[in-house]
């Protein structure tokens, strides 16, 4: 306790820049282990006010390390509240990564999401900006996580969705990008989110966004195809190099697999999703998958692709109502495959 008091008045404005900057480091290195959360947070509200005002300073010695230390409380359920009074203070330093963290760790849930959302629409520092900094050259892997967190809102998926802005098209090219897989997988996720929104199904897989592919290219290896398989290929796919590598990540293969699942919960999406050759691409994939859950991802699609098309009345798979019974028996068939 005494210390945790002295350590929050050597953060305080009064102190000198270097005391500032020290005691800063001492509550990052603090921040990274749970007992040393469990200290911090004893004193939340207090410690945290400090750690916020350090972080929008003007010295950088010092906030750099008062923002890494937020970043690692922010994965605390007792620092949201105190995190979100502080955001119209953290929101102007958007989109610096350590910031995006920040944000990305509060909208793990969904009521803190919605609050976050709500305060970067408010204060100007919106997706808008978000997408902006996708741009940059080495964008914050951050903001990956970010986005997919905020797509689990209808309302972040509305922003992403938005055709006047096209924005979900900044988004695309991620699903290939080598440099921060934390980053890819993120947005892959705010990806598969979006695919939930089956009103814009038709939208996606038009050439205005052209999705499929993008989705695609990952799942794809080096395999030589014969000539008229390769041309029912989007023009992406075609003829890749012999040095072509599938996504690494399996989970992220997964969510892929998930995201053009779900492009097929209605006719027009599984007519669209066929055509381009998309069981091409699976049949290879299957050859050459080893994880279970992937393969078992990849089985599903293929069966959808390949197997007769819904009776009346259940068109839109996204819309079938299903039986008590059965829903239950599927998510007991669900936990069996996790637990496998």
């Amino acid at each position: 306790e005494v210390a945790l008091s002295e350590l929050s008045a050597l953060l305080a404005p009064t102190a000198g820049a270097a005391a500032r900057a020290g005691a800063a480091e001492t509550v990052l290195a603090l921040s990274g282990s749970a007992a040393g959360r469990r200290l911090l947070l004893s004193r939340c509200c207090e410690v945290l006010g400090a750690l916020v005002a350090v972080a929008v300073g003007p010295d950088p010695a010092a906030a750099q390390p008062a923002l890494g230390c937020l970043v690692n409380l922010s994965a605390e359920p007792e620092a949201r509240g105190a995190l979100l009074q502080g955001l119209p203070q953290l929101l102007p330093l958007l989109p610096a990564g350590s910031v995006a963290g920040i944000l990305a760790n509060l909208c793990r849930e969904r009521s803190t999401a919605r609050q976050v959302l709500r305060a970067l629409q408010d204060s100007g520092h919106g997706l808008p900006q978000l997408l902006r900094a996708l741009a940059q050259p080495r964008p914050p892997p951050q903001l990956g996580p970010l986005l997919c967190n905020l797509s689990q809102l209808p309302e972040g998926r509305r922003e992403l969705l938005d055709r006047s802005r096209n924005a979900v098209r900044w988004l695309l090219p991620f699903t290939q990008y080598k440099e921060s897989v934390v980053h890819r997988r993120g947005i892959v996720g705010a990806l598969r989110n979006c695919c939930f929104e089956y009103e814009d199904h038709e939208w996606l897989l038009s050439e205005e966004v052209d999705i499929l592919p993008f989705l695609l290219l990952p799942l794809a290896g080096p395999e030589e195809l014969p000539e008229d398989e390769m041309e029912r290929l989007p023009v992406d796919l075609q003829y890749l190099p012999q040095d072509k590598q599938r996504e690494e990540e399996p989970d992220i293969r997964k969510m892929l697999l998930e995201s053009i699942m779900l492009l097929t919960a209605t006719k027009p999406g599984r007519q669209v999703v066929r055509d381009r050759g998309t069981y091409l691409v699976l049949r290879e994939l299957h050859r050459w998958e080893q994880q279970p859950d992937v393969l078992a991802a990849c089985e599903k699609l293929i069966q959808v692709l390949i197997g007769d098309e819904p009776g009346p009345g259940m068109e839109n798979l996204l819309e079938v109502d299903v039986p008590e019974e059965l829903e239950q028996e599927l998510q007991r068939l669900d936990r069996e495959e996790e637990e496998q």
